[in-house]
């Protein structure tokens, strides 16, 4: 592989400006839309050299053919133009977003002549206002049912309503109290404006001074004796109180924010947004994020709030907004929300007292929607079947493949390569028949593959189990030795690649004689599906169950692979450079992530080592002569 990308910029010719750039393949697709407040800077860590590059970044700039970059006066304004693009072109390497479309909202019709309240997943209607979202849809009637007996607003469809109006007779809803619009003919529009308003106000958080005026009415009208009119009052605010009780007050009275919590891994992450008005809970919303490429906690902070608040409502924008961690253009983020709420906003980490205790509770919350997004499908067996199915058909095979295995190869800059084996049954991983590999010599991944699953395939034909007697028992009883679970045949091998690891597998299991065994590839590059001999790929719906099966088995055996290996550097680094005198734990890792491994390290000179930080030309030369003598 070569180590320089034909496409990369001549040096000088990147500008060292804020700015957008794009990366774009052959076809002059867009695969990733990125902003910097150095162009240069950033654009360099792309042109690394390749072996440096993380995984998922190598295989983005290997599929790109060329990079451009547009010049912007501002960071905001990169912000803002990498939120656009980011809308327009779609790229595969950018996150992707899954809204939870469950859950449904309440929406406050302004835009209509005597505004109604409806329960509704659209969130596009034109001038509505929109609270929630709700967890069930149930919730979202009981809390109506309960503020229009405060708030007593139109809840009629607008056929009934024109109707109503034309012919002068109240509606039907309004003909049984379920209605209080001016179709029930018992206010006017402006009147019924008003109330609106007033209902509007209490939801987003004004629901002190709603309260104050109905009691001041109530006491107003007992002290007149009118105590009809007490009563009405009196019920209302039982009926706010109960509004109240099902949204506990959090945080203090005045506080309006937005709380982010993120849990995620190395391909997925899952974010719960609560809505905090007038210091109480008025909604929650989720979100699934597919990763493409390795980005930082607070690299998916800044594409989560650019996405939450890039179409916003000014009014839907809150004083303050609380994450996990603050990315690094917070101050341009900041500035590009106040400019869009056209008030100070202030971007905040939540880090002691009631606000960091409400975060630690979002994040718990994306802790559990991520391992319900990772298992959901999985639990479903109606989806496993179909799953099975769906793969049965897309690959032409004789019958479902009940016995799946993935194999993926991992290593550290083309050192400490290993392998991993996972095992799915009928759509199931059977984690007590995974196995891992090591591949102490290999010249690329192909070669790492054809060793390992030539090892793999010697154990298929292990004999089958034989009887022995059990010289003990009395008369012919025998026992039967159980079959070794590695030797169970599988109906499909799935390895982790395209193209050229799909034939190096088809190599090894035509040298092992067992072409009978099904085989295809995954490529993380667009999800497509390789099988052996063939020019094409296959390309499975997004939708596909069987896309998803197989993406579980790679990412299943990505994470097997990834903790091996994990587990076998700790073992180096303990075993090696934890022998050199005033090398702590500190130093040890800022060693690894300047060169990459040990191996790389043992090249480098005692010059080249004591560049590092903390890291004098004494401690630099007990580091070269202590891994030299190894």
């Amino acid at each position: 592989m070569a180590d320089q990308l034909p496409y990369k910029p001549r040096p000088g010719e990147i500008p060292t400006d804020p700015g957008v750039y794009r990366f774009r393949d052959a076809d002059g697709r867009v695969l990733y839309v990125g902003k910097a407040k150095n162009l240069r800077a950033r654009l360099s860590n792309y042109f690394a050299p390749l072996h440096t590059l993380h995984e998922r970044t190598r295989r983005m700039v290997l599929t790109a053919a060329s990079v451009e970059w547009t010049v912007v006066a501002t960071d905001v304004d990169s912000l803002q133009l990498e939120y656009t693009w980011i809308q327009e072109f779609s790229p595969p390497f950018n996150v992707r977003y899954k809204d939870d479309k469950s859950y449904p909202y309440m929406a406050v019709t302004l835009g209509d002549e005597a505004p109604r309240v409806i329960v509704t997943r659209n969130r596009r209607i034109k001038g509505a206002k929109y609270f929630g979202p709700y967890p069930k849809v149930w919730a979202v009637h009981d809390t109506i049912d309960l503020m229009i007996k405060v708030f007593p607003i139109r809840t009629c469809s607008d056929a009934s309503y024109k109707k109503a109006m034309a012919t002068g007779r109240p509606c039907f809803p309004g003909q049984i109290g379920r209605c209080g619009g001016p179709c029930s003919m018992r206010v006017t529009v402006e009147e019924h404006r008003a109330i609106v308003d007033d209902f509007v106000a209490f939801l987003s958080g004004g629901d002190k001074r709603i309260t104050r005026e109905l009691t001041a009415r109530m006491r107003e009208s007992a002290a007149a004796l009118d105590y009809e009119s007490a009563a009405l009052y009196r019920d209302r605010l039982q009926a706010i109180d109960a509004v109240l009780n099902r949204s506990a007050l959090v945080l203090s009275e005045d506080t309006d924010a937005d709380l982010f919590g993120i849990a995620e891994d190395e391909l997925s992450a899952a974010v719960q947004h609560f809505v905090v008005r007038g210091g109480r809970v008025r909604g929650v919303r989720a979100l699934t994020i597919d990763k493409e490429l390795d980005i930082s906690g607070a690299e998916l902070v800044d594409q989560v709030l650019q996405r939450t608040y890039g179409e916003a409502a000014p009014s839907d924008i809150p004083r303050q907004v609380l994450v996990p961690s603050l990315p690094d253009d917070a101050a341009e983020l900041e500035a590009w929300l106040q400019a869009r709420r056209g008030k100070r906003v202030s971007l905040q980490l939540a880090q002691r007292g009631s606000k960091a205790e409400l975060l630690r509770t979002a994040t718990r919350n994306a802790q559990q929607a991520l391992i319900l997004h990772k298992t959901r499908r999985t639990s479903d067996y109606a989806a496993r079947t179909r799953a099975l199915g769906d793969l049965q058909e897309a690959l032409g095979l004789d019958e479902a493949p009940l016995r799946i295995e993935c194999y993926d190869v991992s290593h550290l800059s083309g050192t400490n390569v290993v392998a991993s084996m996972v095992v799915f049954e009928d759509g199931l991983p059977r984690k007590d028949q995974y196995r891992s590999f090591g591949v102490p010599e290999t010249t690329d991944d192909t070669d790492s593959l054809y060793q390992v699953l030539t090892r793999r395939l010697a154990h298929v034909d292990e004999p089958e189990p034989v009887e022995v007697p059990d010289a003990t028992a009395d008369g012919d009883v025998v026992t039967t030795r159980k079959k070794p679970r590695f030797a169970y045949r599988p109906q499909l091998l799935v390895v982790d690649g395209g193209r050229p690891q799909v034939e190096a597998a088809a190599r090894a299991l035509d040298d092992a004689g067992h072409t009978e065994i099904a085989l295809c590839g995954i490529a993380k590059r667009l999800e497509e599906v390789w099988l052996p001999g063939e020019e094409y790929p296959v390309i499975l719906p997004r939708t596909s169950e069987a896309l998803y099966l197989l993406q579980r088995l790679r990412d299943e055996a990505h994470r097997f692979a990834i903790t091996h290996q994990r587990k076998r550097r700790k073992r180096d680094i303990s075993t090696v450079l934890a022998e050199v005198p005033g090398l702590g734990d500190t130093r040890i890792r800022a060693l690894l992530k300047h060169f990459g491994s040990v191996a790389r390290l043992k090249q480098a000179t005692p010059e080249e080592i004591s560049e590092l930080p903390g890291i004098g030309p004494t401690l630099a030369a007990a580091i070269h002569k202590h891994l030299a003598a190894r």
